[in-house]
């Protein structure tokens, strides 16, 4: 008997709904296992990162909770190196903490390091350089506290006072824009120039000099660099440490500098260190009967120009109110 032909369509037409059903199934299912799978990316994803972040933030944690305890001080040539070994250090070593020097040959590469966090402080300049050089750098640093100060002092190996210099004789001078306007201002004090009264003096340079009766020849140079030309020129403004690391003593200079309070040397932090615990315990180790100690004790401190916060507490000694 043959079969109907609307039993073959309606068998086909199942056939073709039970696949499509199966189709839908697969599609659901693969939906299902794509998803999931994406769940699984995104979850390794944030577990990787959440990893990621710990290796980085986590040591870092410690290794600063390790280092609490662990300054750094950047210097330049001269006597602060000492002061900082002799008058500071014992201090903070009381306190729990190790302390270390770096020396740099410069006035540039300690305030460089200091910002970028190779050092944690530095002592070995006033607050103007300070001001100028952060400005200058985009840095972000400020004093803490002022210690007794070398100021700058006018050597010579060739005359023994100023009366005898002569036209055309040379004198050398830092080349920075602060200290070279301080030591023009120096100069000036003592009569051998005059700056252009227009000008700020706290900025004028070699060009400001308006009347030079003895006809100096004023040379700029690398403030480092000044103690080796004692040799060659007539005098020589020297900056007190550098005076001091080349062997000069403060009682041989020609004239000493009287110096401002904003000149006298300061510890210097990063901006977002100063509330910091180590920066509040430099300070007060500063303040303390034992630095004042080992500053009076010290042939070489005794005779620095304190600051007037030191001389407020202490009094001045009686070999620096000499000078």
């Amino acid at each position: 008997m043959p079969q109907s032909p609307f039993l073959n369509t309606s068998a086909i037409d199942v056939w073709w709904a039970i696949l499509g059903t199966c189709r839908q199934l697969d599609r659901t299912q693969k939906k299902e296992r794509e998803k999931t799978m994406n769940e699984y990316i995104k979850h390794a994803l944030i577990a990787t990162i959440l990893l990621s972040l710990a290796f980085f933030l986590i040591p870092g944690s410690l290794a600063a909770s390790q280092n609490d305890k662990e300054i750094s001080f950047g210097i330049a040539p001269g006597p602060y190196g000492d002061l900082i070994t002799k008058a500071i250090k014992p201090g903070l070593e009381e306190k729990g903490y190790t302390v270390t020097l770096v020396q740099f040959q410069d006035y540039v590469q300690p305030d460089l390091a200091l910002a970028n966090g190779e050092t944690r402080a530095n002592l070995f300049q006033h607050v103007p350089y300070l001001e100028q050089f952060s400005k200058d750098h985009k840095l972000n640093l400020v004093p803490v506290i002022s210690v007794p100060t070398a100021g700058l002092g006018i050597y010579s190996h060739k005359i023994k006072s100023l009366s005898e210099l002569k036209k055309g004789d040379e004198v050398t001078l830092a080349n920075d824009p602060t200290n070279l306007a301080r030591a023009l201002r120096f100069l000036q004090k003592l009569g051998l120039i005059k700056i252009n009264p227009s000008i700020d003096a706290t900025k004028a340079s070699e060009k400001d000099v308006a009347e030079n009766p003895i006809g100096l020849t004023i040379t700029p140079l690398d403030a480092a660099q000044i103690p080796r030309t004692l040799d060659t020129v007539a005098i020589a403004v020297v900056n007190g440490n550098y005076a001091i690391a080349a062997g000069l003593n403060l009682s041989d200079a020609i004239a000493l500098e009287e110096l401002d309070d904003n000149l006298k040397i300061v510890v210097a932090v990063r901006t977002e260190d100063q509330n910091q615990q180590f920066v509040k315990d430099i300070k007060d180790v500063v303040e303390s009967e034992e630095f004042h100690q080992a500053v009076e004790n010290s042939p070489v401190f005794s005779s620095f120009q304190k600051p007037d916060w030191y001389v407020t507490k202490w009094g001045a000694s009686a070999k620096a109110a000499a000078k």
